[in-house]
């Protein structure tokens, strides 16, 4: 049962088209736990998710993600991997950090020519003693490789290993038609009018986020804020009703 109240970041359901294809949505960023608050990890649960689906032979995916937890996206994309069905991964905007790993389990992936992959080194936070951070960065050298090997099975002879850790070293931000020419998508599509998926926590965190991104997360937030002052605005208009009314019976 959910503890939390947090939306999970994935969802899925069978096409309207058939009933031997399925259509999977990551959208947002890759947590550890399903809900917030919730001990089910995530992984465990898009698992769940994934075997209800029954005996399907397409899996379309959707993903405008900035990324997140490393070892969950990595257990999901290794799921994907493994399944049966023929997946088609749709970059719908954004494809970042662990989200790029994901889609590099996909058969085939497609993005619309306005949409972004980024793909750069694993990070974490750490504290402790010359031990400790030692250890961190060894489990980050192995974590990357896996994610370069993935990247490499992808791209083929399209991307050298020495490019892609150039490009995993500065943090690199690839719009559909470069994404193409590294082989990192087979087709790229008509523009959409998704709005990349990318909060603060990522701007910040980020550090070659392409203007285009800022401008989109800052037209986000203006509208959610226009938005919360409409409810505060209507709320109080409510209130000042009701304390009319109640003056009048008083």
């Amino acid at each position: 049962m959910k503890k939390g109240n947090k939306n999970k970041f994935f969802n899925m359901k069978m096409s309207a088209e058939n009933d031997k294809s399925a259509d999977v949505f990551i959208y947002g960023e890759i947590t550890k736990y399903a809900w917030e608050d919730e001990g089910e990890k995530s992984a465990k649960l898009f698992q769940e998710e994934l075997n209800a689906l029954g005996d399907v032979e397409t899996i379309h995916l959707y993903v405008n993600s900035p990324g997140g937890s490393v070892f969950e996206g990595i257990a999901i994309g290794n799921q994907l991997k493994r399944h049966k069905a023929r997946v088609i991964a749709h970059v719908d905007a954004l494809a970042a950090s662990i989200a790029s790993v994901i889609i590099m389990s996909a058969d085939e992936i497609r993005m619309p020519e306005n949409s972004m992959l980024m793909i750069h080194n694993p990070w974490t936070f750490a504290i402790g003693n010359a031990i400790d951070l030692r250890k961190q960065a060894d489990d980050l050298d192995r974590i990357g490789e896996s994610s370069v090997l993935d990247y490499l099975n992808k791209a083929g002879e399209k991307l050298t290993e020495g490019k892609l850790r150039e490009m995993l070293d500065d943090e690199t931000w690839l719009g559909a038609e470069e994404a193409f020419e590294y082989g990192l998508c087979d087709v790229v599509e008509n523009a959409n009018e998704m709005v990349a998926s990318i909060g603060d926590k990522y701007l910040s965190r980020y550090e070659n986020v392409p203007d285009v991104l800022k401008s989109d997360s800052q037209q986000i937030n203006a509208e959610e804020l226009q938005e919360r002052q409409r409810i505060a605005d209507e709320a109080k208009a409510g209130s000042d009703y009701i304390k009319t009314i109640l003056g009048g019976i008083l």
